[in-house]
């Protein structure tokens, strides 16, 4: 099975610069992710996405580089089933024409536990 979140958008200080670390600033955050799906077992996106808003406003990241590493591990330290990861997180209002965005894939050792997520 996979899971995908599509254009999760919030704001969030994010960024090097001295105007990005007070301002607030509009981030879209899109994911993938396959596990495999056992009858009532099954992974709760509700969750992926409090992950991955929560840890970007807790943490004021400066690089979005390390906003993925970050929400990778919390991602798979909570959520043992899921073979792998793709996240992308782009600024969409950092240049006017055009959207930046940093992502990576991450792949998993599954664990045989039967934990429901």
């Amino acid at each position: 099975m996979t899971i995908e979140i599509e254009d999760l958008t919030f704001e969030t200080i994010i960024g090097v610069l001295p105007y990005e670390r007070v301002n607030k600033q509009r981030v879209i955050v899109n994911l993938r992710s396959q596990y495999d799906y056992v009858s009532k077992e099954y992974i709760d996106y509700v969750g992926l996405v409090d992950i991955i808003k929560n840890s970007m406003i807790k943490q004021k990241f400066k690089l979005i580089e390390e906003a993925i590493e970050y929400i990778s591990k919390e991602i798979e330290s909570r959520y043992p089933k899921i073979k792998n990861l793709y996240i992308k997180i782009s600024k969409p209002d950092i240049l006017a024409n055009c959207n930046v965005a940093i992502s990576k894939t991450f792949n998993y050792q599954v664990s045989n536990s039967s934990t429901t997520s």
